[in-house]
């Protein structure tokens, strides 16, 4: 935190590789403000616009068929038309760190070569965020800028956890589980209080989708592995399946390695299953829609084996979180999700449940079950700001 009286400004920068979220923090020693936030969604198509908020106050930009360095450009220009303080740091969310980098980091030139190393590991994400990191660097050269990595919450995780049944040589080579959603993890434990409940169950689910589990503030285990790939199913990626059935679609099937990518990445999970990778047309069509109810069914299927899997990890139970854009928002996930838990002790309180407030367990319950809305831009002005003051 940084130290009394000294006031730092952060810009967060949140990159995919459709859209483009960004937020403007005061940061002081009582912690962050939030001054702005944006969004750019369906960056490169003709309907791309950009929205900046600003108290009450919003203001629209039309970036239509823009590159993420075309529409940073626009959102660049709409904070300084607002007569906003200027950001005295950057903050990047980069999803994948490696084996390397495991804190955030200051951006440079051996940085951005040591990522762009990455992006076999989430095609994706990071060449979107390479090139958000390139732009900013020359909007603003002077500017501090950091690297923040969703990988770095679950750096300690156990080695019987972290490592596959390969051969030795690849988990030295850095084939491991490396876990993903970090930022959101930090930012959901940090809002449980100090020191936070030992065994701790987070799902963060939205359209990329996983499960932690956190004992004593610590990443025991996640169900992302290698890749931003793996574990439950998610919007349009797979998670996890047969490695047999990967060798099949290629040898038998006619998948070349670039298509398989694309089934497993951009064809899969909801949409494979229903058509639709929306949640919210899901849960509308549910009712009338085998398909959907499957997809939904099939989803909370997963997120319950995981959260059982946990429970065993952990020994018991204290707290349950559902996060991001569908475990915030989502009841019949939320529902799908608990059925069967009572076993462990954890009863949901449907009542509670639909109407989506904070504290869904039923009075009976062993443990918490929360509705906690994840803020990874406010975590990764934390960790910009930090970091920028280590380098002073």
């Amino acid at each position: 935190m940084p130290e009394a009286g000294r006031v730092n400004v952060a810009l967060c920068l949140n990159i995919g590789s459709s859209s483009l979220k960004f937020a403007l923090f005061r940061v002081t020693a009582s912690g962050e403000a939030c001054l702005a936030s944006g969004l750019v969604e369906q960056l490169g198509t003709p309907g791309a616009r950009a929205q900046l908020k600003v108290g009450a106050n919003s203001v629209e930009r039309a970036c239509a068929g823009a590159s993420i360095s075309a529409a940073l450009s626009v959102a660049f220009r709409l904070l300084e038309e607002q007569s906003l303080p200027r950001a005295t740091v950057v903050g990047h969310r980069v999803v994948h760190g490696g084996r390397e980098h495991l804190t955030p980091t200051a951006i440079d030139r051996p940085l951005l070569e040591s990522l762009r190393a990455l992006i076999p590991l989430a095609p994706l994400h990071l060449p979107a965020a390479i090139s958000g990191m390139e732009a900013a660097l020359e909007h603003w050269p002077g500017l501090p800028q950091i690297a923040c990595f969703d990988t770095s919450f679950h750096a300690r995780m156990p080695e019987c956890a972290a490592r596959f049944p390969v051969p030795a040589q690849l988990f030295d080579q850095g084939v491991r589980r490396y876990g993903f959603h970090g930022l959101s993890y930090e930012y959901v434990l940090s809002t449980l209080g100090d020191p936070p409940p030992r065994r701790v169950i987070v799902a963060h689910l939205g359209n990329g989708a996983s499960l932690a589990a956190i004992e004593a503030g610590r990443s025991v285990d996640t169900t992302m592995g290698f890749t931003p790939g793996g574990g439950i199913l998610m919007g349009t990626r797979s998670g996890d399946l047969d490695p047999g059935l990967l060798l099949y679609l290629l040898r038998e099937k006619g998948y070349s390695v670039d298509s398989l990518e694309h089934l497993l990445e951009r064809e899969s999970g909801l949409l494979g299953i229903a058509g639709s990778s929306d949640m919210r047309q899901l849960v509308e069509r549910a009712e009338h829609d085998e398909r959907a109810a499957l997809a939904i069914e099939m989803m909370g299927y997963q997120i319950r084996k995981a959260i059982g899997a946990y429970v065993a990890v952990l020994g018991g139970l204290d707290v349950l979180v559902f996060t991001g854009g569908i475990g915030e928002h989502t009841p019949s996930i939320r529902r799908a999700a608990c059925r069967g838990l009572p076993a462990f002790g954890l009863a949901l309180d449907d009542s509670k449940n639909d109407r989506n407030v904070p504290a869904i367990h039923a009075e009976a319950s062993a443990c918490r079950i929360l509705v906690i809305e994840t803020d990874e831009d406010r975590m990764i002005a934390r960790h910009a700001v930090a970091t920028l003051r280590e380098g002073q």
